[in-house]
């Protein structure tokens, strides 16, 4: 299967708790965890694109630059929108165990047609780094930026977002902490 919409990895983060880069964190068999999650994607979609501040992977893949200031996805995911100029999926570059299942059932909801994000939601909460974004958020996001407002949750609270519900929290566990980053090594 391959879906159509690119994808966009997001790395571009501080990674103030984490103490160094989680992007480039060596991760299963790669040099970084970027090119592992970049790997797994590219059978599931004919394009995948990375969110960063820099060039500074050790491989070759398409990137978007998100040239703000600010450390927040919402800079990242207008510089995707600015660079693209269409729908995307977005995926948070630390969140490792979002499969294709996943992907599929947003995929699908956002294939309806009637809303403007589609989010997947777990009990542990919503996820808004992984979910697909239409261009019709494109200028509240603008907006969001130029004011400093960068809360996801309220652009999805104030739009016509989808929530898709998981009933597992597991494919979402993200890499924050050392600790969660040598939790997931083992998984």
């Amino acid at each position: 299967m391959s879906f159509s919409l690119p994808c966009v990895l997001f790395a571009g983060g501080r990674s103030s708790r984490m103490g160094r880069d989680k992007a480039l964190l060596p991760f299963r068999e790669y040099a970084t965890l970027t090119e592992y999650q970049y790997r797994r994607l590219l059978p599931l979609f004919q394009n995948v694109y990375i969110s960063a501040k820099e060039k500074k992977f050790p491989f070759d893949a398409p990137m978007i630059a998100d040239l703000a200031e600010i450390f927040a996805p919402t800079s990242g995911l207008l510089a995707a929108f600015q660079y693209l100029k269409k729908d995307f999926v977005a995926l948070a570059v630390d969140t490792p165990f979002v499969d294709e299942v996943i992907i599929e059932k947003l995929v699908e909801t956002y294939e309806r047609g009637d809303a403007e994000g589609v989010v997947a939601r777990s009990p542990g909460g919503i996820h808004p780094m992984c979910g697909i974004y239409t261009t019709g958020l494109g200028e509240r996001l603008k907006s969001m930026v130029e004011t400093g407002s960068h809360r996801l949750g309220y652009l999805l609270r104030n739009a016509d977002t989808h929530f898709v519900d998981f009933d597992d929290d597991a494919p979402f566990f993200n890499m924050n902490t050392p600790r969660e980053y040598e939790t997931a090594k083992k998984r």
